[in-house]
């Protein structure tokens, strides 16, 4: 096998992992100041996620790296063409990640709001712009023969590229709302949030049914077979997952509905591959493995480095969520 289809394969690991685990972070955001208005409430919901957001976010840093080792045109294309996007991301996730830990510095309800507000901001609006982006890398970009990206940000909004950032916001909210049914175990709250968790997967079930008509009228993922069987396969977990969710929300749920999410983001890097970035000008200047790759010492180099960090890694936060795995009552909300 080669060494770019081997680093296809992990930035395809990396983006699978962190969709997964970023997803139900950004969707425990999205849904906390719609479950109580009760600073208690509120900080019990978050403390469900505290000690692990950051953990989490480490996949898309990760995810980041790999590809600007591995197919450093590809970062470089990317991270000029977004560059709107990926800034308005940077400063919500700041936000976020500050509102985390100031939320509690003061009693004041304005000042804890106000940080709440910031959390809700810092989840919604990366989920919506990991959409955008995604859909638009399928659909196709105005990128020259250079490698450089020839449009501007109003270029990458359509209502494809819109509809595919609300199926992520929707999808993560359930996704969310899946995991806080497992972590906390207060009844008054998980009544509340599997309401508002039935509402986001029957929206989000709607909205994946009219991105997958757009992905047929405006990409060739559809048609690739392996694409289009993990596609399906999306689409079977998710309904199995909302089902269970609205009998007998628990762990069976969040297991299918994270299969769901794991089963499109491999169904989008199997219809795009070998492409990682396709150009709408010409297909002959899409950026692949191939041609946008590091050399072959440098991926070799890499490799054998990923191989012995990446299992470390994955033990270590397998173990943190094992420490963790206990249901938050109201004496675990000292700190948020």
């Amino acid at each position: 096998m080669d060494y770019q289809v081997i680093w296809f394969i992990l930035i395809t690991v990396l983006f699978t992992g962190f969709f997964f685990l970023e997803g139900f972070d950004y969707g425990v955001g999205m849904l906390a100041p719609f479950v109580s208005k009760r600073e208690e409430d509120r900080s019990l919901i978050l403390r469900t996620i505290g000690p692990v957001w950051d953990g989490n976010e480490v996949w898309m840093i990760t995810a980041g790296g790999a590809l600007f080792a591995a197919f450093p045109h590809v970062y470089a294309t990317m991270f000029s063409t977004f560059y709107m996007a990926l800034f308005l991301m940077l400063v919500a996730l700041i936000l976020r990640g500050v509102a985390f830990e100031l939320r509690t510095k003061e009693k004041c309800p304005c000042w804890q709001k106000l940080w709440d507000a910031a959390i809700f901001i810092g989840s919604i609006v990366p989920a919506f712009l990991w959409g955008v982006a995604v859909t638009d890398l399928a659909a196709g970009l105005p990128i020259g023969e250079n490698m450089v990206y020839q449009g501007n940000f109003l270029n990458l909004l359509s209502p494809y590229s819109i509809c595919g950032g609300m199926v992520f916001v929707l999808v993560f909210a359930y996704h969310g709302a899946s995991f806080l049914q497992l972590r906390l175990a207060d009844k008054g709250l998980l009544y509340r949030i599997q309401d508002l968790g039935k509402c986001a997967g029957s929206l989000a079930a709607i909205a994946y049914v009219l991105y997958l008509i757009l992905t047929w009228q405006n990409t060739d993922l559809l048609a690739r077979p392996c694409a289009m069987g993990l596609f399906i396969a999306t689409a079977v977990f998710f309904l199995l997952s909302l089902f269970l969710f609205m009998k007998t929300p628990g762990k069976y749920s969040f297991v299918l509905g994270s299969l769901a999410i794991a089963s499109v983001t491999l169904g989008f890097f199997a219809g795009m591959f070998p492409r990682l970035m396709v150009s709408s000008l010409s297909p002959d200047w899409s950026l692949t493995i191939t041609n946008a790759s590091s050399t072959e010492y440098t991926l070799s180099i890499m490799t054998v480095a990923a191989f012995v960090l990446v299992p470390v890694v994955l033990v270590y936060q397998i173990w943190t969520y094992y420490i963790f795995r206990k249901r938050i009552t109201t004496s675990d909300v000292s700190h948020y």
